[in-house]
């Protein structure tokens, strides 16, 4: 059994959303438990409209709900111990869940999951993993937000979590990883990415076939299975993408209502038309996995959809299934056996950040 704590009180639909996704993916998995938590009296008569899910479900309540406007400081000292959220995390820590999956405040989840997870021994800041579609199908893309900033040592890091994501979901032994820039070529680009490059090409890590710096196009066109960069420009980009996809579909719907033969047109083309907005919709590849932490950790959209957050707990569960956390230890643990010194100087780096 692969065992799923949830935070009915995430988002911005909350367990209007959370209950009838669940109901979906207990249909599909068979083999998956839920532990949901939140406000008993509001959960409960939900999830009562759903025998088969209430009978894999434990509903345990918690008082207190963490709002999507609240700091992170904030949340992490109110609601520690008692919120829907922490219980949901601390519930992965204790060994009572396998992953935990809210689609609550991203500031809040992340301090909260890395106060109660912490990060592994050799990684120094967690990473926000994204799936992206592509035209040759998925990509990882990371960070996406959680690290502004990264050194040459958190870079090799991310790949290192990145790759272990990518064996993990799409079931490849090798994936092709590169680092962002602005060029292809090896003079280009910050310090820090350059650096990351080459101890990656160093490395030579059987897990992984690094395939040096990729461009801002290259991660729609899916050239390497995993793409690599700092937590601004990762937001920056899946932020730019998003919003460029409804910016098409809004055009799309709007250019299809304008003239009677355009609406007739729409109409014998309808399946084509269908696919598209299957590719277009964001919520598809619903999902922001917190990587680096002892434990899984999945973001859902706060305003995710039921199939949105359906798809956010099955990639926690397939993350489960495939043994993410142990690929991701044991790939660090053999970067780290071949370069002592890079083990050594995020050690000293983390000491200095905490003193």
């Amino acid at each position: 059994m692969i065992r799923i704590s949830i935070d009915a009180m995430g988002g911005d639909h909350g367990p209007d959303v959370v209950v009838p996704a669940l109901a979906t993916v207990a249909t599909r998995r068979p083999d998956i438990r839920f532990i949901v938590y939140g406000r008993e009296e509001i959960v409960g008569p939900i999830l009562a409209r759903f025998p088969k899910l209430a009978g894999v479900s434990e509903l345990i309540h918690c008082e207190v709900a963490v709002r999507m406007d609240d700091k992170p400081s904030q949340a992490l000292r109110n609601g520690r111990w008692k919120s829907s959220m922490w219980k949901a995390i601390e519930a992965v820590k204790n060994g009572t869940a396998d992953a935990c999956i809210s689609a609550g405040n991203t500031g809040a989840l992340m301090a909260m999951s890395k106060f109660c997870l912490r990060t592994m021994a050799t990684i120094d800041r967690p990473a926000i993993a994204a799936i992206w579609p592509t035209l040759r199908g998925e990509s990882v893309v990371l960070d996406v937000g959680a690290t502004i900033g990264a050194d040459a040592h958190q870079l090799v890091d991310f790949a290192i979590l990145g790759t272990g994501m990518a064996r993990s979901v799409f079931g490849v032994e090798r994936p092709t990883v590169g680092l962002l820039n602005v060029g292809v070529e090896e003079i280009k680009g910050q310090e820090e990415v350059k650096d990351a490059g080459r101890m990656l090409r160093e490395a030579n890590l059987a897990s992984m076939d690094y395939r040096g710096f990729v461009e801002g196009n290259d991660i729609g066109k899916g050239t390497v299975d995993v793409v690599v960069t700092e937590g601004f420009s990762g937001n920056i980009a899946l932020k730019t993408a998003e919003g460029t996809a409804r910016q098409f579909a809004q055009y799309l719907r709007e250019a299809m209502s304008r003239t009677l033969m355009a609406r007739l047109g729409y109409i014998l083309a309808r399946s084509a038309f269908n696919r598209l907005r299957e590719k277009l919709d964001v919520g598809r590849s619903n999902g922001g996995v917190f990587l680096g932490l002892n434990g899984i950790v999945v973001k859902s959209h706060g305003g995710a959809d039921a199939n949105g957050f359906a798809a956010a707990v099955e990639l926690g569960y397939d993350m489960v299934r495939n043994r993410l956390l142990d690929r991701i230890e044991a790939d660090l643990d053999l970067f780290h056996a071949r370069n002592p010194k890079a083990a050594s100087l995020q050690r000293s780096g983390a000491e200095t950040e905490e003193e």
